[in-house]
């Protein structure tokens, strides 16, 4: 054990400029993976969209070079050049190589400020292989160039240019980065909430990586009710949407809400911008706003006697898509991934503002607001019969003994990190499957028939469903107010179906089922999807197999064909133990696909297309995609 006398001041060490940030990267960015990777053009667009909130810049874009760059120009002030009174250094230099410089710390450079959440163009800098920055301003264009945060190019003028902005240009370091291809897509789901978010400027993600260019403009007026306009465009709204925008003790609010006759909540909460995906106190205050006047009401109008219980929260939130967007001065973040508002002031603020709006709305909208009330007051019904459903079986499960469904065959292993279970298509597939297990840490449940579409069902409706009840059991989470991920028995989840119409329809109705009912066992990877092969392909005592079309080409390749045996499988039961489990379940030889919610939005949007009530929105989907689907069975 060492001494104490050993700790001496030749153990300090002191990082500077932006040497910190290249020792541990993940204090600044969250890590040197995807998400940390993307967060490097979230820190460039977030100053450009400063520049949009403070009324200078009209049009940001954001384009992936071919290099793998990325340029992110706006239309602004442009970063000032004059030099810097403390530093002796072009402001524009101290921006770009010392931490936390810049217009937003409390000189007057903006009000408020999306970018505060971040960490600052110059962690971008520090990170990038080579960084270009060029300026805009009193029709002169400067440039100033960097390698990995170290200044190469002092500032020059390099030309005259009309009008006013900053180009900034970056390449991520891959000696830093696990991975620096950026994704059109994560980025396309952030441009989007921002230009929701900010009414006015023109936000244009292009892509020159492929070899045609892919270019996209997101522009809404409307702000945030745009937002809801589009959550809800394949939905049916029971009112028009309800917003307000309006300031108070130098907090910015913005609210827009609607309710349609689905049984889902759709609700994204903002602070300065960014997506605080873990709520806090401005979330809490819409909640308790909403819950306040909608019993208000009720009770002014004698829908609710005094001798009722109050309509709960859960219930006054069951078919609302909404949008809560706050901005101020100095957020505070807290949380596992410091998304939830901290700030205690503001829930009271936007609990005020809203409960304000909401009341008038009521009082002058009768129509609209019985029909909101209607609404909750059939969610609390269908609560309390789930309720006495869920007593019910919990009591039967008692009488039962082991409390799990009888058809599931268990596995030994009670370590739910090394167990999975395997949710299988029919009783047939079942048999074979749990001939094929390890039966150390693979369970088998086998389900009969089509699950309930859930998409169309209250929620007593759908505890009402004896396949989904078994199954909620087996897993042992719970479900609705009950629902607790941490008690999970398996941590894969895996769905196991015939490679048919009806196998994918099954497949469908399930991760319809875990997206809209128990969503954090997605959002945190346990669910999977299982993949069989399409052919087993025999060439003397070679057994070779075909998950995909192209596979079986490749394997056929030039030779005659009548040198094969080919067995197409269009069903589990078509495989027996043996090949069910070399091919579909065991670890070493399998091929599982993991479900993600990479964008939660887009996910909402395409599970309403496919299973919600309307006809039109789901024939459009099938004729976009139609020509993309191979091995169709019709």
């Amino acid at each position: 054990m060492s001494s104490n006398n050993n700790y001496t001041g030749e153990q300090i060490e002191v990082l500077r400029g932006l040497e910190a940030v290249r020792k541990r990267p993940g204090m600044y960015i969250g890590n040197t993976a995807e998400r940390g990777l993307h967060q490097l053009v979230y820190e460039a667009v977030d100053n450009a969209v400063d520049e949009a909130l403070a009324g200078f810049a009209k049009n940001v874009t954001v384009t992936l070079g071919k290099d793998g760059s990325c340029t992110v120009e706006d239309d602004g002030r442009g970063i000032p050049v004059d030099m810097h009174a403390e530093e002796k250094l072009p402001a524009v230099e101290v921006v770009m190589t010392i931490l936390h410089a810049g217009g937003k710390f409390g000189k007057g450079g903006y009000k408020v400020s999306g970018g505060l959440h971040g960490v600052g163009i110059s962690v971008v800098n520090a990170l990038s292989e080579w960084m270009v920055t060029r300026v805009k301003r009193d029709g002169t264009l400067y440039e100033m160039k960097f390698e990995r945060g170290i200044t190469v190019q002092k500032l020059k003028k390099i030309g005259k240019a009309e009008g006013t902005g900053t180009v900034q240009s970056f390449k991520p370091d891959t000696s830093m980065f696990e991975v620096t291809e950026f994704h059109w897509d994560v980025l396309q789901k952030r441009l989007r909430e921002l230009a929701f978010l900010n009414r006015g400027p023109a936000i244009v993600l292009r892509d020159e990586r492929g070899e045609t260019v892919r270019e996209r403009a997101f522009k809404y007026d409307g702000g945030i009710v745009s937002f809801v306009e589009w959550l809800n465009e394949k939905k049916d709204p029971l009112h028009p949407i309800i917003s307000t925008h309006s300031e108070r003790d130098g907090v910015d609010v913005e609210v827009a809400m609607q309710y349609t006759d689905t049984y889902t909540e759709l609700i994204y909460s903002f602070a300065n911008n960014i997506n605080t995906i873990e709520g806090g106190m401005h979330l809490q205050g819409f909640r308790q706003a909403i819950t306040n006047a909608i019993n208000g009401y009720a009770r002014k109008r004698s829908m609710l006697k005094e001798t009722d219980s109050s309509l709960s929260t859960d219930d006054c939130m069951e078919g609302l898509t909404a949008v809560v967007s706050v901005k101020l001065q100095d957020p505070q973040f807290e949380g596992q991934t410091k998304t939830k508002l901290g700030n205690a002031r503001v829930r009271s603020i936007v609990y005020g503002l809203l409960n304000e709006r909401l009341e008038f709305f009521m009082e002058e909208n009768p129509k609209q607001a019985r029909t909101i009330v209607e609404k909750v007051m059939q969610a609390q019904r269908a609560r309390d019969a789930a309720k006495k459903a869920r007593d019910l079986s919990r009591r039967k499960n008692a009488l039962e003994g082991s409390g799990l469904p009888g058809k599931l065959v268990d596995c030994k292993n009670g370590n739910p990190a090394e167990s999975e279970i395997f949710l299988v298509e029919g009783d047939s597939a079942g048999g074979t499957a749990k001939g094929g297990r390890d039966p150390n840490t693979q369970a088998i449940l086998p389900l009969r028939g089509k699950i309930l579409n859930v998409e169309k069902a209250r929620l007593d409706k759908v505890l009402a469903n004896e396949e989904i009840r078994t199954m909620i059991t087996a897993l042992g989470t719970g479900f609705g107010d009950e629902f607790n991920p941490q008690k999970l028995r398996y941590h894969k989840i895996i769905i196991m179906t015939d490679a048919d119409v009806d196998g994918s329809h099954i497949r469908t109705l399930l991760l319809t089922f875990f997206y809209r009912q128990m969503r954090p066992l997605v959002e945190d990877g346990y669910v999977y999807i299982a993949q069989p092969p399409l052919y087993g392909i025999k060439k003397g005592k070679k057994q070779s197999w075909a998950f995909s079309e192209a596979d079986l080409k490749a394997i056929l390749g030039d030779v005659d064909p009548k040198e094969f045996t080919i067995q197409q499988y269009k069903g589990l039961g078509e495989m027996d133990a043996e090949q069910l489990a070399q091919t579909t379940m065991e670890v070493g030889s399998r091929r599982l696909k993991q479900i993600t919610v990479e964008d939660a939005v887009e996910a909402e949007a395409i599970f309403t297309d496919l299973m919600g009530d309307k006809v039109e929105p789901r024939k459009q989907y099938i004729f976009e995609y139609a020509k993309s689907v191979k091995n169709l069975d019709l």
